[in-house]
């Protein structure tokens, strides 16, 4: 059963701010058919909009040039026109649409936007709720995740492997990791 959720308990209306340096953004994606290449992108931005009602709405910048998997050559190559194509889209953008329940699981659908094209997403939401903070003002804990196909936003680069499939999955996990400070 799907239901419309307006609030998250505890959530005051005003600007929350992401901090990066509590937070993380990072992906995973299948390499060469039996691993995992995980990264992250060290430069990121957003905001959570609650209003007076307590309807939250949210907007996410990553520059995608910040992207960083522990390899020099294969950040250059993700940088580049196969992947990301940072030097013509140096940012993807998440922007909300509403917030939903499924059962006891949360859900924020919204419009992700990367290399130019953009396609609804949902992200499955875990509030970790709200906390006074250490002196710069209260801050409020969450997770989410969400998967993608990344052919369907123009990442079309295919290297098949000898005895069948590929270098690079299609399916890329996306999960963030964020700590937001009110303003």
């Amino acid at each position: 059963m799907t239901a419309a959720v307006t609030t998250l308990p505890g959530l005051s209306a005003g600007t929350w701010t992401i901090d990066p340096v509590h937070s993380t953004v990072s992906f995973s994606v299948r390499h060469l058919m039996v691993s995992k290449v995980r990264g992250e992108f060290t430069e990121f931005s957003g905001q959570l909009e609650v209003a007076a009602d307590g309807t939250p709405s949210v907007t996410a910048n990553i520059a995608t040039h910040s992207v960083t998997t522990k390899n020099e050559q294969r950040d250059e190559h993700l940088k580049a026109n196969d992947f990301f194509d940072s030097a013509n889209h140096p940012t993807a953008v998440f922007k909300s649409t509403g917030l939903r329940a499924e059962g006891d699981d949360l859900y924020l659908d919204g419009d992700f936007t990367l290399r130019g094209i953009t396609k609804n997403v949902s992200l499955a939401l875990e509030f970790n709720g709200v906390n006074p903070g250490m002196g710069q003002g209260e801050v409020a804990g969450f997770e989410a995740s969400t998967v993608i196909n990344r052919k369907e936003f123009g990442v079309n680069f295919d290297a098949p492997l000898e005895n069948g499939g590929a270098v690079v999955g299609d399916k890329v996990t996306i999960t963030l990791d964020i700590e937001a400070i009110k303003q």
